[in-house]
């Protein structure tokens, strides 16, 4: 590879090349912004924390084109096997999408590297934020690289840089919450002779014991002790750590070696107060921590990209209306400080102690329940999420059902023949789809050209879209506004100037 070149500017900076820093590269140049990733690590590490991709983000690598490539001989968990939520049905979920693929961490960013390169990011290894200063105007951060400093300016600068996050810390923003209770150890190792079945993280006397398979006679061994002073971060984890801490877990005496990976973890919580710090944003891990049950960790991260992409491309480009960027912090910080809710009390149903027993079988019998399980699951996948957006809705009437809600998963019929709303995703633009006779929104769509497209079609499925006469999608598959009749004209005007910047007609003056 030859020597990439070195920018002096870029219209945005992502610090941090793992995958949500990389997500958030791609949305911004699907959005058209000059774009530059820096990158510690001069070649990626291999390995391999997060390994599984729930459904949201099944659903999203689909409406940008990546799931053929992201699912292909990744193994499907259709049953949610978390170790505090066990009995957790993904069949169940809404979509077509109800499973969690298990893709490691490595081939997601392999992945998405090359997408970002692709989409014209330029992404910069060996390269590490050392400074940030900022003013009205720019940001201006300070890189160490392989031939010296260099300084880097930019209009916006995102931090994507893991939960020790230097651009979180530059930017003087808090990272309040609770330091960690565990002793938590894992490792990527082969395991010679007996070994039991099971790839689920099981609760024992001990704590908490899970042997995942990942390939051939490569497994995951994690074990997690409770109650007792953790080991700090910053002290290494060696073989034998892993195998005696795995015996006071489990009891068994595993055989490891070769260890591809050994790392310690913990139940540290933490948040950051706010998402923004003037021209800088923090997505992912630098804005928000926690045990990692569910697996939820990663899917949080794209998910807090895919808002931010867009929304931060749209303030540079200059379209933006009024407030735009802001809505990333309102909409993304309750989602994770829900993710952060919800995973405590996983780890609290999985304290070995005897007390914490009657409590799951009592959760366990809930469980059964198809409601609760369900509720469960679509909290566990973000399924469950609904941004509280202003639609245009006059006082007083009722939303549609799906806005605030992600896109349902819907075969259309148009004049270039059946596609889905996930592919017309793929640009990264808006989505106006009229369903109406005759195509009778065209002209709504005129005013905000380049930003949202227009699509004439039929349900390839009535039944699926019975009560849907058309719907504003966002960049991120959101809708942004819905009507079962195709005659809400003021209330498609008002969405299409809160979240598109359409000019305020005399009629949407009249409509108020």
């Amino acid at each position: 590879m030859t020597a990439p070149h070195i920018p002096a500017a870029a219209e945005v900076v992502v610090v941090g090349g793992g995958p949500v820093g990389l997500m958030t590269a791609c949305e911004l140049r699907l959005g058209g912004v000059d774009t530059v990733v820096l990158e510690r690590l001069t070649v990626p590490s291999g390995q391999s924390r997060a390994l599984g991709l729930h459904a949201r983000t099944v659903e999203v690598f689909e409406q940008r084109g990546l799931l053929d490539k992201v699912e292909a001989k990744a193994p499907v968990w259709p049953r949610g096997h978390f170790a505090g939520l066990r009995k957790v049905d993904l069949t169940r979920l809404d979509g077509d999408h109800g499973y969690a693929l298990m893709v490691p961490q490595s081939r997601t960013e392999e992945l998405l590297e090359e997408r970002a390169r692709e989409l014209g990011a330029t992404v910069l290894r060996g390269h590490a934020l050392t400074g940030l200063t900022q003013d009205d105007d720019r940001v201006t951060a300070e890189v160490a690289g392989p031939d010296g400093t260099w300084r880097l300016t930019a209009r916006y600068l995102v931090g994507c840089d893991g939960g020790a996050s230097t651009v979180r810390k530059l930017a003087g923003v808090a990272f309040p919450g609770t330091a960690s209770t565990v002793n938590a150890v894992l490792g990527d190792v082969r395991i010679l002779g007996d070994r039991p079945a099971s790839r689920e993280l099981r609760r024992l006397p001990g704590g908490l014991f899970g042997l995942i398979p990942l390939d051939g006679d490569l497994f995951r061994v994690v074990a997690v002790e409770f109650d007792t002073e953790p080991v700090p971060k910053d002290v290494p984890v060696t073989l034998e750590e892993l195998r005696a801490t795995a015996r006071r877990v489990s009891g068994l005496d595993l055989d490891v070696t070769d260890p591809r990976w050994l790392s310690r973890f913990g139940d540290a919580t933490r948040q950051a107060v706010r998402y923004r710090s003037g021209r800088v944003l923090l997505a992912g891990d630098a804005a928000h921590i926690h045990f990692p049950a569910g697996g939820q960790g990663l899917n949080t991260g794209i998910q807090d990209a895919v808002n931010l992409g867009w929304k931060l491309a749209a303030t540079v480009r200059g379209w933006a209306p009024g407030g735009l960027l802001d809505t990333y912090h309102a909409e993304r910080h309750p989602v994770a400080h829900r993710v952060c809710m919800n995973t405590r009390a996983q780890l609290a149903l999985m304290h070995p102690a005897d007390r914490i027993t009657p409590l799951r079988d009592l959760f366990s019998e809930l469980m059964d329940l198809d409601q609760v399980n369900t509720y469960l699951a679509e909290m566990i996948t973000g399924l469950d999420i609904r941004y509280p957006m202003d639609d245009g809705t006059a006082p007083g009437a009722v939303r549609h059902r799906l806005v605030g809600r992600r896109v349902p998963p819907l075969q259309v019929d148009t004049a270039q023949g059946r596609t889905s709303t996930a592919r017309l995703l793929r640009s990264g633009h808006g989505l106006l789809l009229d369903f109406t006779d005759g195509g009778s929104l065209a002209a709504f769509a005129e005013s905000c050209a380049g930003r949202v497209r227009y699509v004439a079609a039929r349900p390839g499925d009535r039944a699926k879209a019975d009560d849907l006469a058309a719907l504003l999608v966002r960049p991120d598959g959101y809708v942004a506004w819905a009507c079962s009749d195709g005659g809400d004209h003021a209330g498609l005007r008002r969405a299409l100037r809160t979240w598109f910047a359409a000019p305020e007609t005399p009629t949407d003056t009249d409509a108020r």
